[in-house]
């Protein structure tokens, strides 16, 4: 009877040059699936980056059609260019410095202090864009906001003598004919309730004067009161006018008139 014996592992019958051929093989093949990974990753941030490199390309080229248009007044048009250009470069500050200027130029002041705002968010450094905030600012009545704006556009450039000239010489005068004004108006007010006070005289009611008026037209009133008149309409149609005294009640004959008060 034969003995019963352990079976033996498959590896066993496998040469060694064999083995080792296979794992070099292996080994290849993980070198070619890691080469293809880092293929694929570099392949992606290439196209990435020709896809931002065409959009700052194209934006430059809108804003630039958007600026020939403005120069030459057209400025709705150099407006839809700039929002164009925005939507591939929505974090450039200058679209929205320039699209704040032309906004004003079209009276809208609302808008160009909203697009100054952007231009300032997106770079807080840019002097220019201060300067336009300041001036959309004005532009709303808000100089205390303008000249705070044109301050750190100078602190920003402090050589910049546009801004300190002009933009924050001409707010800062504005400024005081708004103050001027007001002191105005309060004085004038001021003057309005004093002369609504003394045209109001102050009367003594309790003087002898005013006594002795009050009791003058008194008396007459009783005068009057104590004096009764009548028109008397005789049958004839004569017309007559009898005044009746409280101590005179006496009338003519019912017969002869008609009385009627």
């Amino acid at each position: 009877m034969a003995s019963f014996g352990w079976k033996r592992k498959i590896g066993e019958k496998v040469s060694r040059a064999t083995s080792q051929q296979f794992e070099a093989e292996a080994a290849d093949d993980r070198d070619l699936g890691d080469d293809d990974d880092a293929n694929w990753v570099h392949a992606a941030k290439r196209r990435k980056e020709i896809l931002l490199e065409d959009c700052v390309r194209k934006s430059k080229e809108l804003k630039d059609e958007g600026a020939n248009l403005a120069e030459n007044r057209r400025y709705r048009e150099a407006l839809v260019k700039w929002d164009e250009a925005l939507q591939l470069t929505p974090e450039d500050a200058t679209l929205y410095e320039m699209k704040s200027q032309v906004l004003m130029s079209l009276h809208e002041m609302f808008p160009a202090v909203h697009a100054a705002e952007m231009a300032v968010q997106r770079n807080p450094r840019s002097w220019d864009a201060w300067q336009t905030l300041g001036r959309a600012q004005l532009g709303l009545g808000e100089i205390a906001l303008a000249i705070r704006s044109f301050q750190v556009s100078l602190h920003i450039f402090p050589m910049n003598p546009e801004v300190w000239k002009e933009d924050l010489s001409w707010a800062r005068k504005l400024q005081e004919q708004q103050k001027a004004t007001k002191t105005e108006s309060v004085q004038a007010l001021a003057k309005g309730k004093e002369l609504a006070q003394e045209s109001i005289p102050d009367y003594d009611f309790e003087s002898d004067e005013i006594v002795a008026v009050c009791a003058a037209i008194a008396e007459r009133e009783k005068a009057l009161s104590a004096a009764k008149t009548m028109v008397i309409v005789s049958a004839s149609g004569t017309v007559e006018t009898v005044t009746e005294q409280d101590n005179c009640p006496a009338t003519p004959d019912e017969t002869l008139f008609i009385r009627a008060r």
